[in-house]
C-alpha cells in the first residue's frame, strides 16, 4: 500500500519506544514471530513500530479480550492487545499525516492548521481532542464564511482525515483483541495482491488499520460506498493509481447519467402501469420536478456506486476483488463466491465456484465463530463485535438467497439472529424466507423477539402485524 502517497513507496515507521526493560522480551517475541503463522505476525510487533501517543490509549474501548485478558507475567509477556491497538492507531495516524502532506503538495492546496492538530491528537491518543477537531472541520467544510483556501484544503484532504477518524472510532468501540481478531479474519482470507472493498465502518476501517501497520504484504483497500464522491476518487487514485486503473471523472459522470436514465425508465413504468410490480426499489427516491429527474437517498447513491464498482472491475480485468458488503449490490452476485467471512467477486477459478456444498462449508465456519462469540463474556448481546459479525452473516445469506440456496441462507440468518436478534436485515430477510415457506408462526416469533429488544422499531411492528394477519 502506498502509505505516504509517493507512488509505490512505503514510509518507514518511527523507532520503537517501548521501555528498555522490554528489550529482551521483544527479542524473544521477534524470534517467535519468525515461526508463527501469518495471522500472528499481523497482530503482533508491527503495531509497536510507532510510539503510542500520550494520554489515554485511543484503543481503550470496552476492555480487551485474548491477549489483554491474561495477566502480564513480567516484561517477557510483551505488549497487551490494548497496547498493540493503541500503537497501531498512532502509527496509522503518522502514516496518514505523511500522506496528507504529500497530497497537499500534489494537489497544490494548503493544509489547514486544524488538520495538523487533528493528526497530532490522534497520534498522541487524545480522542476527545480529535473528536472536537473533526466536528469543527466538518462544519467548516460546509460553512460559507470559511475562507476559500481552507475549504479547498479540507475538501481535497478530507478523505484521508475521515478515514483516520473512522479508524480511531472503531478502535474506541471494540475490545482490543476482538478488533485484532476481526481485522485478521478479513485480511487473512485475502490472496496476495487482492483488492479489498470494505463497506461497513468496521469492515472498512479495521482492515485498513491492520493493513497499514502490519509486516504482511499490504493490499489496496477501498470502499464501494464512496465511489460517487469525486474527492474520494482523487484520494484512492493518488494512493493506488500506479497499481490499478481507477475510474476517471468522465467515467464517474457517465455512471451518474446511466443511473439517471435507468431510474427514469423505472419511474415511468411505475407511473404508467400502477397495477404492475414496482420497478423502483424500496427507499429509492426518484422524482420528476419541473421536467427534470431528481434522485436522492442511500439507495440512489449506492446505485451509482454499484455502477462505479463495475467500471473499476472492468478496467482491471486481471485483478482479484474481495468485498465486505454494507448494502446489497446484486449485480456482483452472479460471479461471487464465499471467501472466509467475506465474498470474492468475479472469480475465475471453477473450483471456487459457489455451490450448495461450498455454502454449507461456509456455515461450518460460521457455526464455530458464532459459538465462540456467544460463549465470550467480553462480547455480550448488543456488543459491537456481535453486531459486526451478524452483518457479515447477513451478507453471505444474501448471496445464498440470490442462488436459491434456501437451506444455507436460513442457516446463516439463524446464526445472525442468534448474534443479534434485533438486526433489521437479518430479521426482515429471515422472516421473509419463513413466510415464503408458509411458516408464519416461526416468522412471527422471530419478529416478536426482535420487537422485545427494539420496541420503538416501527418496521418490526408493521412486519409483525402483517405476519399475524397471514397466519
Amino acid at each position: 500500500m502506498n502509505a505516504n502517497g509517493a507512488k509505490g513507496r512505503r514510509v518507514p515507521s518511527r523507532g520503537s519506544v517501548w521501555p528498555w526493560i522490554l528489550g529482551i522480551g521483544c527479542v524473544l517475541v521477534i524470534l517467535i514471530a519468525m515461526v508463527l503463522p501469518r495471522q500472528a505476525r499481523r497482530t503482533g510487533l508491527a503495531g509497536t513500530a510507532a510510539e503510542p501517543g500520550g494520554g489515554a490509549p485511543a484503543g481503550s474501548g470496552n476492555g480487551g479480550t485474548g491477549l489483554r485478558s491474561h495477566a502480564r507475567a513480567g516484561a517477557l509477556a510483551g505488549p497487551t492487545a490494548q497496547e498493540i491497538v493503541a500503537a497501531k492507531v498512532s502509527q496509522f495516524a503518522q502514516k496518514r499525516w505523511q500522506t496528507v502532506q504529500a497530497m497537499a503538495r500534489h494537489f497544490k492546496v494548503e493544509v489547514p492548521a486544524e488538520v495538523k492538530r487533528f493528526f497530532e491528537a490522534v497520534q498522541a491518543g487524545r480522542q476527545e481532542e480529535a473528536d472536537a477537531l473533526f466536528k469543527s472541520m466538518s462544519e467548516k467544510r460546509k460553512s460559507p464564511s470559511t475562507t476559500s483556501n481552507t475549504v479547498e484544503g479540507l475538501q481535497k484532504l478530507w478523505p484521508a482525515v475521515m478515514e483516520t477518524y473512522g479508524v480511531t472510532k472503531e478502535a474506541d468501540k471494540w475490545p482490543p483483541q476482538k478488533l485484532l481478531d476481526y481485522g485478521n479474519a478479513v485480511l487473512d482470507s485475502l490472496r496476495p495482491d487482492m483488492v479489498y472493498l470494505g463497506g461497513t465502518d468496521p469492515g472498512r476501517f479495521i482492515p485498513t488499520l491492520l493493513n497499514e501497520t502490519s509486516d504482511a504484504s499490504p493490499h489496496a483497500i477501498l470502499t464501494q460506498n464512496a465511489f460517487a464522491d469525486g474527492a474520494y476518487l482523487d484520494y484512492v487514485r493518488f494512493l493506488y493509481g500506479d497499481q490499478m486503473a481507477m475510474p476517471t471523472p468522465d467515467e464517474s459522470q457517465r455512471a451518474f447519467q446511466d443511473y439517471i436514465a435507468d431510474a427514469t425508465q423505472r419511474l415511468q413504468h411505475d407511473e404508467q402501469f400502477p397495477d404492475e410490480p414496482k420497478q423502483l426499489r424500496p427507499g429509492e427516491e426518484v422524482q420528476m420536478i419541473d421536467g427534470r429527474i431528481q434522485v436522492s437517498g442511500e439507495v440512489a447513491v449506492m446505485g451509482i456506486n454499484e455502477l462505479m464498482l463495475q467500471t473499476l472491475m472492468q478496467k482491471n480485468p486481471d485483478a482479484s476483488f474481495a468485498l465486505e458488503e454494507s448494502f446489497p449490490l446484486k449485480s456482483t452476485y452472479a460471479d461471487a463466491t464465499t471467501l472466509g467471512p467475506i465474498m470474492e467477486l468475479g472469480h475465475q477459478d471453477a473450483q471456487a465456484a459457489l455451490t450448495p456444498e461450498r455454502a454449507s462449508q461456509s456455515l461450518d465456519y460460521w457455526r464455530t465463530t458464532t459459538q465462540e462469540l456467544l460463549d465470550d463474556p467480553d462480547t455480550p448481546e448488543g456488543s459491537t463485535p456481535r453486531n459486526a459479525y451478524a452483518k457479515l452473516l447477513v451478507s453471505q445469506a444474501n448471496l445464498f438467497l440470490d442462488r436459491n440456496y434456501s437451506d444455507q441462507a436460513e442457516g446463516a440468518l439463524r446464526l445472525a439472529t442468534e448474534l443479534n436478534p434485533a438486526n433489521p436485515e437479518a430479521v426482515y430477510n429471515y422472516a421473509g424466507l419463513l413466510a415464503k415457506e408458509n411458516r408464519f408462526a416461526e416468522a412471527s416469533q422471530l419478529v416478536q423477539t426482535a420487537l422485545t429488544l427494539a420496541p420503538a422499531n416501527q418496521g418490526f411492528q408493521t412486519l409483525l402485524q402483517t405476519l399475524n394477519k397471514s397466519k
